[in-house]
């Protein structure tokens, strides 16, 4: 599953430090696919499971066991001391931990498949949460991101090593800009525009400004998709320039269910419709390559410039407490 860095201008926990998340959250989905895995094979009851516990590797100086976490991230705590419950927040609930992912069979799939499918839908409800909140922060995630076809496809089917900024919104010379999708791969990084409309829709580029979206007998003007796809490789490569990175872009139109018609693509752009789409997309899935130093520079530069909107939870909660009860 590619990692959801960034959604808008919504928090996100990578925002906190972009060198831990990406490899804790590749151990947490194999771990916990490992449990949910078991738990249907063998009918366990693995409910109050948790990844930490986990068979002691080393021992310190003083003859402590730590568990294999403490290499991970450097938290001088014993597994039993990780496994301890969350504290309760005034509301009654368990505050979140970063760690706190436990999905569950809540129905009985019939094979292996199935259950894969069952847990990433759980893990992708739960990438969502990662990139709209924090311990201490909360944005107001759109119900609409979680019935987002293209958003769940990248998430679910590309490599972890994958870093996925969705629509990101960057403060550029103080004003707030928002790009389309930048999906950052160990070695370029994909700035990416996307045409969909109607099934099979054709769009034919014919002006500078606007081209011609056809749907049976229909016509219809839709903005030229270089405008934005332009400015976005501007904006990011002005960036990396900024910050002496050396990485490659790419600029890609793509188009899932529609066709696109323009014979002048520059040497620089790939066009992707519904003819070539399962090819190359395939494509991005076969990638073994692992996370490179690079890729998190050019990641991290984009973070550094997004704009976060966010509310304090405490804050949250005092509102959420002054309200009054309607059964009052």
């Amino acid at each position: 599953m590619a990692q959801l860095v960034k959604l808008l201008d919504y928090v996100s926990r990578y925002e906190n430090d972009l060198s831990r998340y990406p490899t804790q959250y590749i151990r947490l989905k194999n771990s916990q696919w490992k449990r949910m895995k078991t738990q249907w094979e063998h009918g366990a009851d693995l409910s109050e499971w948790r990844h930490a516990h986990e068979e002691p590797e080393e021992q310190n100086g003083e003859g402590k066991w730590y568990s294999p976490l403490f290499r991970l991230f450097g938290n001088r705590k014993t597994a039993s001391e990780e496994a301890e419950p969350y504290e309760a927040n005034q509301d009654g609930q368990d505050e979140l931990d970063v760690l706190d992912f436990n999905p569950n069979i809540i129905y009985q799939p019939e094979n292996e498949k199935q259950l894969r499918k069952l847990y990433l839908d759980q893990l992708f409800h739960f990438q969502l949460k990662w990139a709209s909140s924090t311990m201490m922060e909360k944005s107001n995630l759109a119900a609409g991101y979680m019935r987002d076809s293209l958003l769940r496809s990248f998430t679910q089917q590309l490599p972890d090593s994958y870093l996925l900024f969705y629509y990101p919104i960057l403060k550029v010379k103080k004003a707030p800009v928002e790009l389309d999708i930048l999906l950052i791969t160990p070695i370029e990084c994909l700035c990416i525009t996307v045409l969909e409309g109607e099934n099979a829709a054709a769009f034919i580029g014919e002006g500078e400004r606007f081209w011609t979206k056809k749907f049976g007998d229909k016509e219809s003007r839709v903005l030229n998709p270089f405008i934005g796809l332009n400015r976005m490789e501007k904006i990011v490569s002005g960036v990396f320039a900024a910050q002496d990175i050396d990485f490659p872009i790419k600029k890609l139109v793509i188009s899932r269910n529609g066709y696109i018609d323009y014979p002048g693509v520059p040497f620089d752009t790939a066009i992707i419709d519904r003819r070539t789409y399962e090819e190359w997309f395939a494509t991005l899935r076969k990638s073994t390559v692992p996370m490179k130093f690079n890729q998190f520079k050019a990641a991290q530069s984009i973070l550094d410039i997004g704009q976060t909107t966010a509310m304090s939870r405490l804050f949250e909660e005092q509102i959420n407490q002054d309200l009054p009860d309607n059964n009052e």
